[in-house]
């Protein structure tokens, strides 16, 4: 097996950027970064005879039980795609769009962002304390400092709450920025090309109509400062 560096993002075969290797990221700080700014993640697995993807919230424990750090998932216990990825290899893959790539030919077109992919073993949490820390965390991806003002989870929801742990082992990162690049003749012929920055923007939040009290300050803290995209400095290609 591949030994990791703290700070080195150093794929394994499986994770080995071949394609576009111009664009690969190999500091792991940067997918520690990415995997904080996203908010939702894709986990692939086979199910029966066909793959399926499916969206997820979730978080990350970079000093959890697991190889490299835990990715943390969750579902219904009764979703069949949790229960089949159980000790199955599974793929999650997490991107952020930062850019609309606009160039004088259709053909150099593209896009800016920042994408990981992370492959490894799945793991049910059994453990009860590491599965409120887990289902806590990704309450707190979405809103840091929220879990600590609800009520505690309840028996029947822990119980109807499978949690899945991937290590964040073997992972890979590739990234763009910056404006198209565009053939010599097509730049000779002259027409407009660039690039439109994209970024996500929350909102104020809309109380409940049931609600009671203000708006909480970590709710509002959290429209207040929204992760700003984080461009790589290499050129785009």
């Amino acid at each position: 097996m591949t030994t990791l560096s703290p700070a080195g993002l150093s794929p394994t075969e499986r994770t080995t950027v071949r394609r576009g290797r111009n664009r690969a990221v190999t500091d792991r700080d940067a997918l520690h970064d990415l995997l904080a700014d996203g908010l939702v993640a894709h986990l692939g697995v086979v199910v029966g005879d066909h793959p399926v993807v499916l969206p997820s919230a979730y978080a990350v424990d970079l000093d959890g039980p697991d190889d490299g750090g835990t990715l943390y998932v969750h579902g219904s216990v009764a979703a069949r795609w949790l229960t089949t990825a159980t000790d199955t290899t599974v793929c999650v893959t997490v991107t952020e769009l930062d850019g609309l790539v606009l160039a004088r030919s259709g053909f150099h077109h593209s896009m800016n962002y920042r994408s990981a992919v992370v492959i490894g073993r799945a793991r049910l949490v059994v453990d009860d304390a590491e599965r409120v820390r887990a289902l806590d965390a990704i309450v707190d991806h979405l809103a840091p400092g929220r879990s600590a003002t609800l009520r505690p989870a309840t028996r029947k929801e822990l119980a109807a709450t499978a949690v899945l742990a991937v290590p964040l082992r073997e992972a890979s990162m590739k990234a763009r920025a910056g404006g198209p690049v565009d053939e010599e003749a097509d730049v000779a012929a002259g027409g407009w090309a660039g690039h439109v920055p994209v970024r996500r923007v929350l909102d104020p939040a809309v109380t409940a109509p049931d609600a009671v009290g203000p708006v909480p300050a970590h709710v509002v803290d959290r429209v207040a400062t929204p992760p700003a995209p984080q461009q790589p400095a290499d050129a785009p290609a």
